[in-house]
């Protein structure tokens, strides 16, 4: 064979000889990197103190003697109804009456009431009685409700041996979300809602772009779990979205005397 042939063929031989030792080598350099640090990585820990997270450091919190926390904001503690006003624009004051036991009862045919401050995230605490003079059945058997931002109705009604809508009953997103269990102890004792509230969102157009989302706690019972509020709560129809910011919590007068009592909330 001509010399001049032969030489190219050896010299890209040679070329690709080394190319592919070079590969080789770099591939082989990538995974002892790749085992090194995987390695190091699946290190155990042997020291406790590696773990431990010291900042921030959660703010602290005290209890009254009524158990309300320190950082709460007192909506009713049975002295007056200054927070509230009534959600008629001809009625100036809240209308209700203050009981001596600390409490204050619906006076039916005044009307609903609400805080005049408004309110976005929250934790709510609520402590409701119904009437002891039972009447009525179904949804006439000792009926309100509070409407969180004014919109959205956690359903408060007397339904300790009373049969009604799943979806009417005490603690159900009205008509739209049965509760869990039904808590309700009986008609002589108090009942206790604890409700974790996270307003919806919209954007610039007012489009809703987050639902709303609740958690209800009925007598200690998880009854709500993180449960997604639809839209408003309708009486008739489906619920509807209109955009809004924050909004007062709503006591709602159904015409039976119920009554409430220690009622605070913790913005979140």
């Amino acid at each position: 064979m001509n010399r001049n042939l032969i030489l190219p063929f050896l010299a890209a031989g040679m070329l690709f000889s080394c190319n592919e030792s070079a590969e080789k080598k770099n591939d082989e350099v990538t995974t002892t990197t790749e085992d090194t640090t995987t390695a190091a990585a699946e290190a155990p820990i042997t020291d406790p103190e590696a773990t431990e997270v010291w900042e921030p450091e959660p703010a602290v919190v005290s209890f009254n003697d009524k158990g309300v926390p320190s950082d709460a904001i007192v909506l009713f503690d049975g002295e007056n109804l200054d927070a509230w006003e009534s959600t008629k624009e001809s009625v100036v004051n809240a209308p209700w009456q203050i009981n001596q036991d600390g409490s204050m009862t619906v006076v039916g045919g005044t009307g609903d009431i609400q805080t005049k401050e408004s309110f976005g995230d929250m934790q709510l605490h609520i402590e409701w009685q119904a009437p002891q003079v039972i009447e009525g059945e179904g949804q006439g058997r000792g009926n309100s409700g509070i409407f969180l931002q004014g919109l959205y109705e956690v359903q408060v009604l007397n339904s300790y041996e009373n049969r009604t809508y799943s979806n009417g009953q005490a603690t159900a997103i009205y008509k739209q979300s049965i509760p869990l269990a039904n808590a309700t102890k009986p008609t002589e004792q108090w009942q206790t809602y604890d409700i974790i509230y996270h307003q919806p969102e919209f954007d610039a157009d007012g489009t809703k772009t987050k639902s709303a989302t609740v958690t209800v706690l009925h007598n200690g019972v998880l009854v709500q779990d993180n449960t997604e509020i639809k839209g408003t709560t309708e009486y008739i129809g489906k619920p509807k979205n209109p955009a809004h910011g924050e909004g007062p919590i709503k006591l709602q007068d159904h015409g039976n005397p119920v009554s409430f009592r220690n009622i605070w909330l913790r913005k979140l």
